[in-house]
């Protein structure tokens, strides 16, 4: 049995260990991503103001090109924002796909030795501190899942901005926060640990006399 569940175990180690590099810089770019937010909101609330304010009835209506001189500078500093939450969004794409190639990986592997290689009994063998290796896949697919959606959310969040329309942009840090609301559950830890028990028992059977 040792030798049957080889290859799967060593796919899913790399996967693992993919998984877990990925992981590291979700979390930095959804940590980065919350100030970069309020900052652009809070140039949203500026640029608002600036709209608002009467200049011709100041002293400032004096000097007409100060008003397009500022709205130049602070749409500057916003696409600039806009750029960096791009590159966030484009490092969520690269764990969704980093992810994605190292699940695959894993459940062609199963496929292609099928349960008359693997035994359906093996595939869904789980003890006492060992999920089976039927759980540990469908828990591949939910991190999979987990990183598609969250960045297919932040795309679209930020698809749908323009500096054209400030009060939506002012209302971003709420609507990132209820785009993290959704994805507080800890499925990709969940799934590290699965895999790691999985990954652990099999190498202890490997080792073990008689195997």
């Amino acid at each position: 049995m040792a030798a049957v569940m080889a290859a799967p175990v060593a796919a899913l180690r790399a996967w693992s260990e993919a998984a877990a590099r990925a992981e590291v810089v979700a979390q930095a770019a959804l940590a980065a991503t919350a100030p970069l937010l309020g900052s652009l909101a809070a140039l949203a609330a500026q640029m608002r103001a600036a709209r608002r304010l009467p200049w011709d009835a100041t002293a400032l209506g004096a000097f007409p090109e100060l008003r397009a001189r500022l709205w130049r500078k602070q749409r500057g500093a916003a696409e600039a924002l806009l750029e960096q939450l791009g590159q966030r969004r484009e490092e969520l794409r690269d764990v969704r796909d980093a992810v994605g190639a190292a699940g695959s990986a894993v459940l062609r592997l199963v496929e292609e030795r099928g349960p008359a290689e693997l035994g359906l009994a093996a595939v869904l063998r789980r003890g006492p501190r060992c999920p089976s290796l039927a759980d540990v896949l469908e828990g591949l697919q939910d991190v999979e899942r987990y990183y598609r959606h969250l960045y297919l959310e932040s795309k679209l969040l930020l698809q749908r901005l323009s500096l054209d329309s400030l009060a939506d942009v002012e209302a971003l840090p709420q609507s990132w926060e209820r785009i993290l609301e959704r994805y507080k559950d800890d499925v990709v830890q969940d799934t590290l640990l699965k895999v790691s028990l999985f990954v652990e028992n099999h190498h202890e059977v490997s080792c073990s006399p008689g195997s």
